[in-house]
């Protein structure tokens, strides 16, 4: 079990997908330049600023896994 979880969990951090991540306002305003190199930049701006609440949240969530791990080790002792 513990290996399909982490099997699941590799291919979910290796896929890559396009997204576009701009709000309308962006979109609206960036559409009007020609090369779009500028609506590239904002675009990965914003998913590397997506990033770091994932981070935030997974670390916390395994701060609270191994308390949890070692609170339960202390019990069976």
């Amino acid at each position: 079990m513990k290996l399909k979880v982490f099997i699941t969990i590799l291919l979910f951090l290796i896929m890559i997908l396009p997204a576009e991540a701009q709000c309308a306002m962006c979109r609206a305003v960036l559409e009007s330049e020609e090369s779009g190199q500028t609506a590239k930049g904002i675009n990965n701006g914003i998913i590397y600023l997506m990033i770091f609440p994932y981070l935030l949240i997974g670390g916390i969530g395994f701060a609270i896994y191994r308390s949890r791990k070692k609170a339960r080790k202390e019990q069976t002792l």
